[in-house]
């Protein structure tokens, strides 16, 4: 394994080298390898010619530069799309974090326990400097608000020891050039639901005479931070059409309308196929025997298995529904399947039914999803990776052709069409803002009455359809019920 050691360099010629020496020569866990990205944020000072001559005599060392100033943010973000580690550390070229405690830092990390580490200054560490009062409690002040926004009980949020799981870090897009970094990257990682771990480390912090270079006017852009991605779902760094998955996490009345409009159709076993981040197995898992949370994304596998660590009745496994191989052990499973805002995505969606219809028992149930209505397809549909939306008569049609008897058809969400319609057709924008989703969802308790009294359709359609009996062949045990039974 290789940990990557990201360190941005701006005007440090005083001190770059016995960092560089600190950061060479530290321990490592496990015989873990290292590789130190270096980017000089267009140094003036003399620098990068140190930076140069200790690059050339260092193999592990691999040196970029920008081509003028842009901050920490930018130089951190350049670095992390050089990282080719298992993991990744940030560490300034200033000598106020100390490398010799790289193994508490990793240490949670290569345990499994968690994909993020911070080292916090303010835990008890082995040593501080005691230095300036202001400066310190400005720190702690932006950690409680960032705290209060993003639901984390962090102790130092702008510490600039952070270490992760590589891959989950390329992951998140980085927007901020200077020092909002910290904020950006802590409030996102709350948002993914990443682990995270506290470390208490050492600090051997710097005076601004001594060249300390954050000010309060980067406390004051900090706080502008926190609130735009508290306001903003920027989560993904690649364009995820189901990144709607995220946006929903902001509307739980919504998801609570539709979970319980689900629930009375589900059995004791319960395969959902494209359950994304989560958002409806967290609410439709409690008294099943056994609940599968299958996805094929492997970041949304990564949540769901964070999400779900110690939910004994709950499976995550990686299921891709257009591919055969991924059911197969799965036949005569499962009481219920739900089949949530997947078949709009698919190229072929009978062979998907009809593989799942394999994992059904006799008699048992495929609960499906859809966005309903193809006039209404337009941009919002496009920048999701919809394919088609459906009338009520050709879901049907295609449920019954593999060999399901629809029972129950729902005109889902009413109140959403006409803004789906405004949105899609008439200003053809590509997204819905997190504002509008929250004032819907804060008046889904108004909607979900009138829902039954509007002449139009729905925005979706949630079809019940049930496997046609035939004569059961010898039971299947399957790894889930035998998994069941053992913990009986």
């Amino acid at each position: 394994m290789k940990l990557s050691i990201l360190m941005p360099v701006y005007n440090e010629r005083t001190v770059v080298e016995r960092s560089i020496s600190q950061v060479l020569t530290a321990p490592l866990p496990e015989n873990l390898e290292r590789e130190l990205i270096i980017i000089d944020d267009c140094s003036h000072d003399g620098t990068f010619p140190i930076l140069e001559r200790l690059a050339a005599a260092f193999p592990q060392i691999r040196l970029y530069r920008h081509g003028h100033n842009q901050g920490k943010g930018a130089a951190i973000r350049t670095a992390i799309q050089k990282a080719a580690g298992d993991f990744a550390l940030i560490q300034d070229a200033d000598l106020e974090y100390d490398p010799a405690e790289y193994p508490r830092l990793l240490r949670p990390l290569l345990d499994g326990h968690a994909d993020a580490v911070f080292g916090s200054r303010y835990m008890a560490g082995e040593q501080m400097r005691a230095l300036l009062f202001w400066h310190s409690m400005i720190n702690k002040g932006l950690t409680l608000i960032s705290n209060m926004f993003c639901n984390l009980n962090l102790t130092d949020m702008e510490t600039g020891y952070k270490v992760f799981r590589t891959d989950l870090l390329k992951s998140i897009p980085i927007r901020s050039d200077r020092f909002g970094f910290e904020p950006e990257i802590v409030m996102k990682s709350a948002k993914r639901k990443l682990r995270i771990y506290e470390v208490p480390i050492s600090y051997h912090g710097r005076t601004y005479e001594e060249g300390k270079k954050i000010g309060w006017k980067d406390g004051l852009k900090a706080l502008g931070v926190v609130l735009k991605y508290w306001l903003i779902d920027d989560l993904y760094a690649a364009p995820y059409g189901r990144g709607v998955l995220n946006n929903l996490t902001g509307t739980p009345q919504y998801l609570s309308w539709l979970s319980r409009t689900l629930r009375p159709h589900l059995g004791d076993t319960v395969l959902e196929v494209g359950a994304g981040i989560g958002n409806i197995a967290g609410r439709l898992m409690g008294k099943r025997l056994a609940y599968v949370a299958a996805e094929k994304d492997p970041l949304y596998l990564h949540a769901l298995r964070n999400r779900f660590l110690r939910t004994p009745n709950v499976t995550v496994q990686h299921i891709d529904p257009e591919n055969p191989e991924d059911l197969a052990g799965l036949e005569q499973c499962f009481d219920t399947v739900l089949c949530l805002n997947v078949l709009e995505y698919l190229e072929d969606p009978v062979r998907v039914l009809e593989a799942l219809g394999a994992t059904l028992r006799p008699g048992g149930v495929v609960v499906v999803l859809v966005p309903q209505g193809p006039r209404l397809y337009g941009t919002l549909d496009r920048s999701l990776g919809h394919k088609r939306r459906y009338r009520a008569a050709q879901a049907s049609e295609l449920l019954e052709g593999c060999g399901f008897a629809v029972e129950k058809i729902y005109n889902f969400n009413k109140a959403g069409t006409p803004p789906w319609w405004a949105y899609s057709k008439v200003v053809e924008t590509r997204k819905i803002g997190k504002l509008v989703l929250k004032i819907f969802d804060k008046t889904v308790w108004i909607w979900r009455h009138l829902d039954r009294f509007m002449p139009w359709n729905g925005l979706s359609l949630i079809v019940v359809a049930r496997k046609r009996s035939r004569a059961a062949s010898s039971p299947i045990e399957c790894a889930l019920n035998q998994q069941t039974t053992s913990s009986n």
